[in-house]
């Protein structure tokens, strides 16, 4: 990180989204993406208040970040969390292309208060047939005409 704002202020900033989303009705969880110092997006939980298992503080913080910066890329920013990110949001994280990510409480002390992710850090590294969500493939043959088109695609945006 150069010039702008410390880390220590973009955690605390982070911090206070989580309190702020529990004030909300959301659950205590709060993230900020930074670019050279600079808050370029924010997120607070909102799963419950918006109904949406996705919306998670670090899902929402890296897509307002994505608006402000006009990409889908986020190379050269952080993401500074209040607490170790789940697996979706560590997914999303890499999908972004975030150049690091900081946090402040570990999985297990959201798992000490009831947010235990740990079924599904598991899961994730069990062969599909393995795990307790069936993955059932269904129609093989066909998958393959989206893929072509992709492929076909002169002007396509690779990511």
């Amino acid at each position: 990180m150069s010039d702008g704002i410390p880390p220590q202020h973009l955690m605390r900033e982070a911090l206070a989204l989580a309190l702020e989303s529990v004030r909300e009705g959301g659950g205590p969880f709060g993230a900020v993406v930074a670019r050279d110092g600079a808050i370029v997006g924010r997120g607070r939980n909102r799963v419950t208040p918006d109904n949406d298992p996705t919306a998670h503080a670090e899902v929402l913080a890296i897509r307002a970040a994505c608006r402000t910066l006009g990409s889908f890329s986020l190379e050269g920013c952080e993401l500074y969390v209040n607490c170790e990110p789940c697996p979706m949001c560590l997914a999303a994280a890499y999908w972004a292309r975030l150049e690091r990510i900081y946090y402040a409480a570990a999985r297990d002390d959201a798992a000490a208060v009831g947010f235990d992710d740990a079924l599904i850090h598991q899961e994730v590294c069990r062969p599909p047939g393995q795990r307790r969500l069936p993955l059932l493939r269904l129609l093989p043959e066909e998958a393959g005409h989206a893929f072509s088109a992709w492929v076909a695609k002169p002007d396509r945006v690779d990511y």
